[in-house]
């Protein structure tokens, strides 16, 4: 750090010698410092408010970092009201660039940190350095009883000098224990902060965070909506395209509220336009303008992407990398590594004008993709070109299995704008867009185009038909025809590594439907040898998929929950991956392994980062994960939302032209569902009626292979709650014998044991109904399996208090009382003394099992684990208890209180 006196500015010229001229600069500079004022208008975030308060605690440093017109301010403001501090002692500075001079900005931090007069700051001669000067003004504030208690810096991100960051750094370091920092800027900050980080006092807040999320657009926009302004469909709309970024959202309110029916689209909007130029575009040069209007033309962008398809007049050294350090509204793609995308709002405003040379840049593109081996992206682009040779050449070159690991969204959103006889010229293209609708789930589309070919072409295409034809059959539910057609495309002799992986991917998951888990394994074995041959890393991810919904299917959750996040973790270490399908179905049934434990905070972090991306993506899980989202709200007692989520999820799907037996009779269900938690029974038996064609068809769809068990009990669930116990006894043993029962995944035997308990009880047989209550305990507590109780919690009350009466404590039992709001009998819960080693859960359930009397091949056979592996986890369960025999486990169990 250079000494004091050797800085001087134009215009703080004898600042340091305290002349005439330094003390007027001191008056100037005191008006900058302010303290906050009720804004108007805040709308209220009382969650962002409370975690924004926790984090400006004494001591403590707090950095908001996002673009412009995310409400930065006016989110810390509001938390600075609500806080109840004393307003007085709040200091807030507006850095400017002007601050990259060390003397002001030494003299900003003076007079925030309470300052009054310039001779009040020890004037350093010669060799003393402005680090002294800050040190002891730290040091007074630290010992100052009138002190300021938080100091706000806005834009912060303008102080990029070495001196000026010395003196930030400085002030972070030597924070005293009475002042909380908030940082404000626009792009990271120009030091590091991750000491600050490990020493648990320091807070990030990102665009992620300020962002209002779906809800909060649509209470931000509730005025409007029930004046009848705005369409709940065009809040949806305007959500998509701003991701909740506050300030458009803001000022197109406004101007809805002035304009009514003559109001323009958000992006044409002139007040959105306005805010756009400013926060986007002012500070930029032409140059780069144009860049980021190319950048615009990709969906998705990198910086070598954009190496490749820039022109002369582009600025290539402002890379997507380098627009968003520079706080421009990009933000990381999910699941892509290095790349990037605009907000779409910023990409269709920026698209509103047509660059020259697109067509151009479109080839360059499709060139990039092919090179790098990203099939879909390749062909996408030599379409929007209308270069037909190109797309054919593509398609020729391409594989059933890059398209079914990779996302084929933009090929489905291209094909309507598309001549048929594109198309139609090449039996190859014909075959990749049947693919692509059978992934959308246009099963309808798929078959026209496949007997749209001349009997030539599906004489010479065969193996690679037969293939498609199994995928289509599968995802329509037709397991067993599935199955056959998938054998006819393996039985020939020329189909490709590819083609025979998605044959045997589909027969692993028509075996799991089937309850054949052993053939089902053995199918994904042979996928997964098939995909490491091929190099295919997203056809990898999908037989990962495929073993882990066999062991959910068996009931196997924590070994999914495993596979699925090594699966994740694998996924993500490649740092420019294209986009796979794989990784949202990984993530989704990570999910839906979250929700049957009954771990609804974990489950709801993963929808919303997955919704996000299945929305852009076109991504027909969607539909599970709004089910999902539909299932939490019910369980929370919020079944108006739930509906909700339902109406969203059916928009959806008929915007996106998806064939109804998808989507229909999982809809209907879960309204049956909502309207039995409100005793609505007439509307449940008219929706029973609707799904009675759907329950004759027996489909197990790829997405819902508990279906058809599901669509059964919830007929009997309607006998119940109409009163006709009799007949949903007869209905459940007709239709489950106790081997057909086993062959269902396990989450539908669970809840056939739990209506039969249900029923039992409600007629008056309580040996019976507890008899099968126990048995229901003894399935679902090796993994924890609490979804079926949180579904059926309204109609099985009675019985889970019966049956819970008296029973000792045990992870699921404490969990069912929590659920069910039932207390725990003291007596009969005997103090549990802690282990020097703590038994884990899979031991705890092993361990249930064995009290259960259960030899260790049953106990192997009800967990779907090996024999060694029941042997291992009994051998630890000895030594962690200090006992030698099984006997002498349960005994000492019992005497601390774990069984």
């Amino acid at each position: 750090m250079k000494a004091f006196d050797n800085y001087p500015a134009a215009n703080d010229e004898g600042l340091a010698e305290r002349t005439e001229k330094g003390r007027l600069v001191w008056d100037l500079l005191r008006h900058r410092v302010q303290s906050p004022r009720p804004g108007a208008d805040i709308f209220p975030r009382p969650a962002l408010t409370e975690r924004i308060c926790k984090a400006i605690e004494p001591g403590s440093i707090l950095h908001i970092e996002a673009p412009a017109g995310y409400g930065k301010s006016r989110e810390l403001e509001s938390a600075l009201l609500s806080s109840g501090r004393e307003l007085s002692r709040v200091r807030w500075v507006s850095l400017q660039d002007q601050d990259n001079d060390p003397q002001r900005l030494f003299m900003l931090l003076s007079l925030a940190l309470g300052v009054s007069d310039v001779d009040s700051v020890p004037a350093p001669g010669r060799g003393q350095s402005l680090n002294d000067a800050l040190e002891w003004l730290l040091a007074n504030l630290a010992n100052s009883g009138e002190a300021t208690e938080v100091l706000v810096l806005d834009r912060v991100d303008r102080v990029q000098s070495q001196d000026g960051t010395a003196l930030l750094t400085q002030l972070l370091d030597r924070l005293p224990p009475g002042l909380a920092l908030v940082l404000l800027s626009r792009r990271a900050l120009s030091f590091e902060t991750h000491s600050y980080e490990l020493g648990g006092r320091f807070t990030r807040l990102t665009a992620d965070t300020l962002e209002l999320s779906r809800s909060e657009t649509a209470a931000f926009y509730q005025p409007l909506l029930e004046r009848q302004q705005v369409t709940q469909i065009a809040v949806e709309h305007l959500y998509h395209l701003t991701e909740g970024w506050l300030t458009p959202l803001a000022l197109y309110r406004l101007e809805v509220e002035e304009r009514g029916e003559d109001r323009l689209p958000v992006q044409e909007a002139r007040s959105v336009v306005a805010f756009l130029r400013s926060a986007v575009t002012a500070e930029l040069t032409p140059t780069q303008v144009r860049s980021l209007a190319v950048m615009a033309e990709m969906d998705v962008v990198s910086d070598d992407l954009f190496l490749a398809i820039a022109d002369s007049q582009c600025d290539t050294s402002f890379l997507p990398s380098t627009a968003m350090a520079r706080g421009l509204p990009l933000r990381s793609a999910g699941n892509r590594g290095r790349w990037f995308r605009l907000l779409p709002l910023v990409r269709e405003w920026l698209l509103s004008t047509t660059l020259a040379g697109r067509k151009a840049r479109a080839t360059l593109a499709s060139d990039w993709f092919a090179r790098e081996g990203q099939f879909t992206e390749a062909l996408r682009y030599a379409l929007q070109c209308h270069d037909t040779e190109r797309a054919i050449r593509v398609a020729s070159e391409g594989s059933e299995a890059l398209l079914i690991g990779q996302d084929t969204a933009s090929l489905l959103r291209l094909r309507q704008s598309l001549p048929a006889e594109l198309i139609q010229r090449s039996p190859r293209l014909q075959i990749v867009y049947a693919w692509v609708h059978a992934l959308g789930g246009q099963f309808t589309e798929a078959c026209v185009l496949i007997d749209g070919m001349s009997a030539e072409d599906q004489r010479l295409l065969q193996g690679r038909l037969s293939a498609l034809r199994a995928f289509l059959l599968s995802g329509e539910g037709n397991v067993r025809a599935a199955l056959k057609e998938a054998d006819q495309a393996l039985a020939t002799d020329d189909l490709s590594t590819h083609a025979r992986l998605v044959a045997q991917l589909v027969r692993s998951g028509a075996w799991c439907a089937l309850g054949r888990f052993a053939d089902a394994r053995s199918a994904s074995r042979e996928a997964s040898k098939l995909a490491r041959q091929a190099g295919d890393p997203g056809a990898e991810i999908l037989t990962v998929y495929a073993h882990a919904r066999i062991e959910m299917s068996k009931g196997a959750l924590r070994h999914a929950e495993q596979l699925l996040r090594t699966g994740l973790d694998t996924s993500v270490s490649e740092p420019a991956r294209p986009p796979r399908v794989g990784e949202g179905r990984l993530m989704l049934n990570l999910a839906l392994i979250l929700w049957h434990q009954g771990r609804a905070a974990e489950v709801d972090r993963l929808l919303t980062r997955f919704i996000r991306h299945a929305e852009k993506g076109r991504d027909l899980a969607l539909l599970l994960a709004l089910a999902l989202r539909a299932l939490l709200s019910k369980s929370q007692g919020q079944v108006d939302e739930a509906f909700a989520w339902i109406g969203q999820a059916e928009r959806t799907m008929q915007a996106w032209q998806v064939d109804e037996l998808v989507y229909v009779p999982v809809l209907e269900a879960l309204k049956t569902s909502c309207w039995l938690a409100q005793g609505q029974l007439e509307s449940a038996r008219q929706a029973m009626v609707r799904l009675a064609p759907f329950r004759k068809q027996h489909r197990v769809l790829e997405l819902f292979p508990m279906m058809p068990g599901l669509l059964d009990t919830l007929e009997t669930r309607v006998a119940l709650v109409a009163g006709d116990e009799s007949a949903a006894i007869s209905q459940l043993q007709e239709q489950y014998g106790k081997d057909e029962l086993s062959r269902h995944p396990y989450i539908h035997q669970l809840h056939v044991v739990l209506l039969q308990a249900q029923a039992h009880q409600r007629l008056g047989q309580s040996e019976a109904a507890l008899a099968f209550f126990q048995k229901a305990l003894e399935m679902a507590a090796p993994e924890h399996y609490i979804s079926p109780f949180i579904e059926l919690r309204e109609e099985i009350a009675e019985v889970v208090r019966e049956g819970l009466a008296g029973r000792q404590a045990s992870p699921l039992v404490d969990a069912l009382r929590t659920l069910f709001g039932l207390e725990a009998e003291a007596a009969t819960r005997p103090p549990v003394v802690d282990l020097p080693e703590p038994i884990s859960d899979r031991e705890f359930g092993v361990l249930e099992l064995i009290a259960m009397g259960l030899s260790n091949q049953e106990i192997a056979d009800r967990l779907h684990i090996s024999l060694h592996t029941v042997k291992t986890h009994a051998r630890r369960i000895n030594a962690k208890l200090g006992v030698r025999s099984r006997t002498q486990a349960i005994v000492k169990a019992r005497e601390l209180g774990l069984l």
